[in-house]
């Protein structure tokens, strides 16, 4: 073992990795350290569990010579026969060490070592990686040198594991903090956020195409449906358009109810502000046809002819920090906003999917025909809205 090696390694680990801030560069070069410090590696994972709504944890494997592995395990993986038939259960279930040479008939409990037996790897360790919170995650270590690992070369591994368990634990803690920003309040909204753009009235002024929808019918459907039915059928609405609104470059602020608040950001010199228009109006076109094909179906509850309404807009918004004592909410406000909602309401009362107001028609009108003024609340003139033609033509038509 090559001692002034591991020790700088150690500290390297201890430091935060500062030259290699990526975790895969991180994981990486730890691995390719400890080989320099004497440790024959042919094979090494971590594993480390999540805050996700879809995803249960990461992986990553390292392989001298080979470019690193990275991927997700899915929500349901610790009920799968792999897993259950895997070491890493036995470490997961105690918190322990776990090892096996590979010539050991009690290794032949264990599937995955038929693969690495295929390897050549000739032993293998897991240990935890214990988080401050008491949760144990893993890595594992596996060599193809005849006899094994060393005694050396073991307690050299076990240096390393409690400096890795607090760099992976502080990585770890920030992409939860980021997947559950992205979650609840947007990707744009949670960068700023993680910024450091936390102050109450911590606000900037943004041109936004605006996107304002909800479901049609929705407080009937709620009034019929038990809750558990109600909160599954929004979801499959919610992603009828979430999808759309995402690939065409849009960031959903916030879900009310039945409603949707989305924005499109244009650039600070207007020069995208048609082509994000455009993108919107392509996303309310894929919403549109989601919508029509959607039907729920679950017991004695079958749902067909979903309709719903969005409001399309271009205005200044202001975007932030907003709320009382130390209970803030990141969203957008303004005339720009409180017009959408007005639109939306003018849908609904036209029985119109899509419905666009003058602002947005200047920079993207095609296909839209012009339905009438109509007075707004809180507004001293009447405003120009706009429908698509082609449900001007299917209502001449009656269909």
């Amino acid at each position: 073992m090559h001692e002034n090696r591991l020790r700088a390694l150690i500290d390297w680990l201890v430091d935060g990795a500062r030259s290699a801030p990526d975790p895969i560069v991180m994981m990486t070069q730890t691995c390719e350290r400890l080989v320099e410090a004497g440790v024959p590696l042919a094979r090494v994972a971590v594993f480390v569990e999540t805050l996700h709504p879809d995803i249960y944890g990461h992986r990553f494997i390292w392989r001298p010579g080979k470019e690193a592995e990275v991927g997700e395990t899915t929500v349901d993986v610790d009920l799968s026969d792999e897993y259950l038939r895997s070491p890493l259960k036995v470490l997961y279930d105690h918190g322990v060490e776990v090892r096996f040479r590979l010539d050991d008939p009690a290794s032949r409990n264990f599937p995955i070592f038929d693969d690495m037996r295929a390897e050549g790897i000739t032993d293998y360790a897991a240990l935890p990686l214990q988080f401050l919170d008491g949760s144990f995650h893993a890595a594992s270590y596996a060599t193809r040198q005849p006899g094994g690992f060393t005694d050396a070369q073991l307690n050299a591994i076990r240096a390393v594991i409690p400096p890795i368990a607090r760099l992976v634990e502080v990585l770890s803690l920030r992409e939860i903090a980021t997947t559950l920003l992205d979650t609840y309040v947007g990707n744009r909204a949670g960068a700023r956020i993680l910024a450091g753009q936390i102050r109450r009235g911590h606000a900037d002024m943004l041109r936004t195409a605006i996107w304002l929808s909800d479901l049609r019918g929705f407080t009937a459907l709620s009034d019929r449906l038990p809750p558990e039915v109600m909160v599954k059928l929004l979801n499959a609405y919610f992603d009828c358009q979430v999808g759309p609104i995402l690939r065409h470059g849009g960031e959903v602020l916030k879900f009310m109810g039945d409603g949707l608040l989305a924005v499109f950001p244009i650039a600070d010199d207007r020069v995208d502000e048609v082509d994000v228009c455009a993108r919107m109006l392509a996303a309310a076109h894929e919403c549109r046809v989601n919508v029509a094909a959607m039907n729920y179906i679950e017991g004695n509850h079958v749902i067909e002819s979903f309709r719903f309404g969005v409001a399309l807009h271009v205005g200044q918004v202001l975007y932030g920090n907003i709320g009382g004592g130390n209970r803030l909410d990141f969203t957008c406000v303004g005339p720009a906003v409180n017009l959408a909602a007005r639109l939306e309401r003018i849908a609904g009362r036209l029985g119109r999917t899509v419905v666009a107001s003058s602002d947005f028609i200047n920079l993207c009108g095609d296909g839209f025909v012009e339905i009438g003024e109509f007075p707004i609340d809180g507004l001293s003139h009447a405003e120009r809205v706009y429908g698509l033609e082609v449900e001007t033509l299917q209502a001449a038509e009656g269909l």
